[in-house]
């Protein structure tokens, strides 16, 4: 079967390439799939090149989330024939993921494929989407409504930033989206932005811990001085849901924010969530994302593209979604 392979040389760098591999090498697991489509991730990047630590043993197929149909199953819950989802699990970087034909994975790790989904289509959503609409219940459950304000997005152009954007703006929120790119301004107002903030306007830590409060609530791609200077920026209760760390792990952040506005930081993990908080995302993706907008942020691509399209996300050359047809 075709798959992208990634090899480390004795001087430690690091090779992929689209070859045929044998299904004999497929790692343990309870569940066989037939993989149909897979996504490309910033994570996808870092694992296709430098690895990042990410991945521990070589060679390795990369490919963080996939979907298709079971093919063997030794769990009563999957049968063979049935469409089901892997996201998360660190399948992709510790174990073998979906940029291959076949996978072979853990029964806990997959979700049945909802009603109202493709296979194809919930690869248009991915992790990325996934993560984006596992920040939005976060913050509603955390109080965020529609009559409180504005709601930033940063990172808005990339996958969960533009999947965010589309979400929120669809449930009736006012939207701004924050991008180093203003020639992206009409695709972000395409997904629904309300409005466009520069990067360079708000990616600068200032001496005051405190500004006007200005956004009712934020789902935060970027981490960094963004996310400290945004902390200093909520209103009153309001919270920011951290999905990334595209301008930085280290936040040189007040706790004033905390201790007099009451601000809340949520962490949003969507590697080892919860099964039943897997299946209620997904079904909120179902009737919460528009699929009309979906589209227009996604590109297609095959194995063949992979090595290429890993480099240029890690470049910040990728916009929006990348779903990967494995058998193209």
């Amino acid at each position: 079967m075709r798959a992208v392979l990634v090899e480390k040389a004795e001087d430690g760098t690091t090779h992929a390439r689209v070859t045929e591999i044998d299904e004999d090498m497929l790692p343990p697991g309870d569940v066989t799939v037939r993989v149909e489509y897979s996504t490309l991730n910033y994570k996808d990047g870092l694992v296709l090149g430098p690895g990042a630590g990410l991945v521990k043993t070589y060679p390795h197929v990369p490919g963080i989330d996939f979907t298709g149909t079971v093919e063997v199953s030794d769990d009563p819950r999957y049968s063979p024939g049935d469409k089901v989802i892997l996201t998360g699990w660190r399948v992709g970087e510790i174990h073998w993921g979906g940029y291959a034909e076949k996978a072979r994975v853990k029964a806990d790790w997959l979700v049945p494929l909802p009603d109202g989904l493709t296979t194809r289509r919930a690869m248009e959503v991915g992790t990325a989407g996934l993560t984006s609409m596992l920040a939005v219940i976060a913050l509603e459950r955390q109080g965020m409504k529609k009559d409180q304000g504005d709601v930033l997005v940063t990172g808005a152009t990339g996958g969960v930033g533009s999947v965010a954007v589309a979400i929120l703006s669809n449930l009736g929120y006012e939207v701004t989206g924050v991008t180093g790119r203003p020639e992206q301004a009409q695709y972000l107002a395409s997904l629904g932005a309300a409005k466009i903030v520069l990067r360079d306007k708000i990616n600068k830590v200032i001496d005051r811990p405190l500004e006007r409060e200005t956004w009712a609530g934020c789902v935060d791609a970027v981490g960094g001085e963004m996310l400290a200077r945004i902390l200093g920026q909520m209103n009153y209760g309001a919270s920011v849901a951290a999905i990334g760390l595209a301008g930085g792990q280290l936040v040189p952040a007040s706790v004033v924010p905390f201790l007099l506005r009451a601000v809340n930081l949520l962490g949003i993990d969507s590697v080892h969530q919860p099964y039943a908080n897997r299946v209620e995302a997904w079904k909120r993706v179902v009737t919460d994302l528009p699929f009309d907008k979906l589209e227009g942020m996604t590109v297609d691509a095959t194995l063949d593209d992979l090595p290429r399209l890993g480099a240029e996300i890690l470049q910040g050359k990728v916009r929006g979604r990348v779903v990967v047809d494995v058998n193209g």
